[in-house]
């Protein structure tokens, strides 16, 4: 039995960190074109935007994640009329969502904007990134929820596939609107759309083809307020951690433009594009698991269930300490890929890196806890932890740099990941003790 979970549990896992880790290339490859391009006020400019489309994007896993993990608990009750509906539901929700955040893009976008301090060139260029987002708003967010439903459809193979292909095509846009047309962070706007949007329509096209386990139909794209609010309510949990990382994001670039100047916020770009990789293993890692999880918590098997939360929690300590090791030991080439010439930011980067990164095994620990709560239909408390990451995060963000200037902008992620990564692990503990389950991984 345990040989066969594992073989189940490998192959929803390889195929979805793959995926995520191939989505990260939208992200990684748009900060390398644009640091050595256009430097350390592209870089700003970039990071300046993203908080404003993180609040969009997580609208996307919001909806892709709670509609494809109810299909699955669906799935493994063995109701597939259900699991039609809920698919069917996610597709139509998305869309009239992504309609709605272009809509606020364009009327709040520049604001957003310059709350977070961004002046001159950089407001400029924030701008326009954000202007063509804002257009591209349902083809950008239907090309990241679709490839979650399908992989729920039981397709990861698939899934990784279709977010690969978007992931080459965004390297080939990126280097023809920005390399060859010096479109600057437009091109790199356009790129992502763009691709994104062959994802959606590929997406799209496997429910309606023979290729797919559950085929939609038109009666299956209907949607109840009932299906809108319990899908929104199981996936509340991603877009709040979206929300999170734009808030905190917001918040860093703020106090690093008021403790320093836009060389900290290029800095800060840099290590967040290197640190994004191991967020998105995680991400990938929690993502894996959160199908069969669901599956195991439907047809009620709690040992199992037990066991790849195990098998989850441990890829993401031992390749979070991984991460960090290759941080400290050899960060100059890393820094280097995205630029080599600003001694300046180089320095800046360097020395980020080393005060921001040395917890980051932490936040692999939250990820998966946070799946395994929407996995099993508890949205609430996966929302909490989110919640009580910003609620800690925030006190350290504002009064630590008082004292320490950038030093403490730097260093507050990592001393509260310290403390609500103990919470968190407290949660898990009371859930399975409500449950009447021992207090370990395996038995």
């Amino acid at each position: 039995m345990q040989d066969s979970l594992k073989r189940q549990f490998w192959r929803f896992l390889v195929p979805t960190v793959a995926a995520m880790m191939v989505s990260g290339l939208y992200q990684f490859v748009d900060g390398l074109f644009v640091g050595q391009q256009i430097g350390a006020v592209g870089l700003a400019a970039i990071n300046i935007a993203w908080p404003v489309i993180g609040l969009v994007y997580g609208v996307a896993l919001m909806v892709g994640i709670g509609a494809g993990a109810l299909s699955s608990m669906a799935r493994g009750d063995g109701d597939g009329a259900r699991v039609a509906r809920w698919l069917g539901s996610g597709i139509t929700l998305l869309l009239l969502m992504a309609v709605g955040c272009g809509v606020l893009l364009q009327v709040l976008g520049e604001w957003l904007l310059t709350l977070q301090q961004a002046r001159g060139e950089v407001l400029a260029m924030a701008r326009t990134y954000l202007q063509v987002l804002a257009w591209g708003c349902p083809l950008a967010l239907g090309g990241i929820a679709i490839p979650f439903l399908v992989r729920n459809d039981n397709a990861p193979n698939l899934s990784t596939l279709l977010i690969g292909g978007g992931a080459l095509a965004n390297i080939a846009l990126d280097y023809l609107f920005i390399v060859q047309l010096d479109w600057q962070l437009q091109g790199a706007a356009l790129a992502t759309v763009l691709s994104q949007a062959l994802v959606l329509l590929l997406g799209l096209g496997y429910f309606r083809s023979s290729l797919c386990r559950t085929r939609l139909a038109l009666a299956d794209m209907g949607l109840t307020l009932a299906d809108a609010r319990a899908i929104l309510a199981l996936g509340m949990a991603s877009w709040l951690m979206y929300l999170y990382y734009s808030f905190i994001t917001a918040v860093h670039n703020a106090m690093l433009l008021e403790y320093g100047d836009a060389i900290q916020v290029g800095a800060f770009s840099i290590v967040g594009y290197l640190c994004v990789v191991y967020y998105l293993f995680a991400e990938g890692v929690a993502g894996g698991a959160q199908p069969l999880l669901s599956y195991l918590f439907g047809a009620r098997e709690y040992p199992s269930l037990q066991r790849v939360m195990g098998w989850a929690l441990g890829l993401v300590l031992i390749s979070g300490l991984l991460t960090v090791l290759l941080f400290f030991g050899v960060p100059t080439p890393l820094i280097h890929a995205f630029n080599s010439d600003d001694t300046a930011l180089f320095e800046a980067t360097r020395q980020g890196l080393a005060w921001h990164t040395w917890a980051l095994y932490f936040d692999g620990i939250i990820f998966v806890i946070a799946a395994y709560f929407q996995s099993v239909g508890d949205g609430r408390r996966a929302g909490l932890i989110t919640l009580a990451n910003l609620a800690l995060q925030l006190p350290f963000l504002l009064l630590l740099p008082i004292w320490l200037g950038v030093q403490g902008v730097w260093i507050s992620v990592p001393l509260s990941n310290t403390l609500l990564v103990i919470w968190v692990l407290r949660l898990l503990w009371q859930d399975w003790q409500r449950r009447g389950l021992p207090l370990r991984f395996w038995r």
